[in-house]
C-alpha cells in the first residue's frame, strides 16, 4: 500500500524535514533545557516551553494537556514515549512522587507494575521508532499501534500494528484462529491500511532489567487479502 499523503505538497515537506531530523532537534532541546518529567499514573507529564511544545508536537511525542493553569503548558507521554525518551535517546528524566529521580530500572519495574505486557510493547515500539517510524496509539482502530511514515498532519498511518510475543502472556491469544485474522485484515482493509504483525522473542532473558531488551529479536511481517483482480492475466482478445 502507497503512502497517502494529505493534499499537494505535503510529501515535499516531509522530505525536506525528515522525522529522524525532528527526533534529533527534540533530543537536543531536552538535553540542554534539562526537562523533567512527572510520573502520573500511567503516563508522564511534562512541562513545556513553546519552543519544546513545538519540537514534541512535530516529532509526534504525546499530546498537550489543557489545565487550568494558563501561564504553564503541558505534554503527556505514553509509557513507552516517556521511557523512549529516557532510556534510548537519553535525554529526559522522570520524577516519581517522591520527588526523587528514577533511574532507568526503577522506572522500568514502575511501567512493568502498571502494564505487566510493557517490556514486549516497548521493544516493538522502539523497534519502529529506531526505523524513524511515527507510532501512535492504535486503539481507535483496534490495534496496539498505527504507524505513519511521518507527521499525521501530512500523511494517513500505513500500518496497523499488532504486538505478538513469545511466551506465557495476554498476547498468545490473538489471531490464534482464522476468524480472529480474516477480521482483523478486514477491518485493517476497510480504514486503508496494512496489518503489521510484529513477534517479539525475548529469547529466555525475561524482563528483569531494561538491559534484557538487547537480548529481544524481533520480526515483522504484513497481512493482506489476496484480490484475484491484481493478479489476473490480461484476457488476449482472439480474432477468427
Amino acid at each position: 500500500m502507497k503512502a497517502r499523503w494529505k493534499g499537494k505538497g505535503s510529501e515535499a515537506k516531509a522530505i525536506a524535514d525528515p522525522m529522524s531530523k525532528i527526533v534529533s532537534q527534540l533530543q537536543s532541546s531536552l538535553i540542554h533545557s534539562k526537562t523533567h518529567g512527572l510520573l502520573s499514573s500511567c503516563s508522564v507529564l511534562v512541562e513545556v516551553n513553546a519552543e519544546l511544545a513545538d519540537l514534541l508536537n512535530r516529532a509526534c511525542f504525546g499530546r498537550p494537556r489543557i489545565t487550568a493553569e494558563k501561564d504553564k503548558e503541558w505534554f503527556q507521554l505514553d509509557m513507552e514515549e516517556a521511557f523512549y525518551l529516557c532510556f534510548s535517546l537519553k535525554c529526559l528524566k522522570v520524577v516519581g512522587e517522591d520527588g526523587c529521580i528514577k533511574s532507568n530500572e526503577e522506572l522500568w519495574e514502575y511501567m512493568k507494575s502498571k502494564k505487566a505486557v510493557f517490556p514486549v510493547f516497548y521493544r516493538a515500539y522502539s523497534y519502529l521508532r529506531h526505523k524513524n517510524w511515527v507510532v501512535r496509539s492504535g486503539l481507535q482502530y483496534g490495534v496496539d499501534f498505527v504507524a505513519y511514515r511521518h507527521h499525521p498532519a501530512l500523511v494517513h498511518s500505513e500500518y496497523a500494528v499488532l504486538v505478538l510475543s513469545e511466551g506465557d502472556n495476554d498476547l498468545n491469544g490473538r489471531l490464534r484462529v482464522w476468524s480472529d485474522v480474516h477480521g482483523t485484515v478486514r477491518l485493517c482493509g476497510s480504514v486503508a491500511k496494512t496489518l503489521l504483525i510484529v513477534n517479539v522473542n525475548n529469547n529466555s532473558h525475561g524482563a528483569i532489567s531494561p538491559s534484557c531488551l538487547e537480548h529481544y529479536t524481533v520480526e515483522e511481517r504484513t497481512i493482506t487479502r489476496w484480490n484475484p483482480e491484481q493478479c489476473r492475466e490480461d484476457q488476449a482478445v482472439l480474432r477468427i
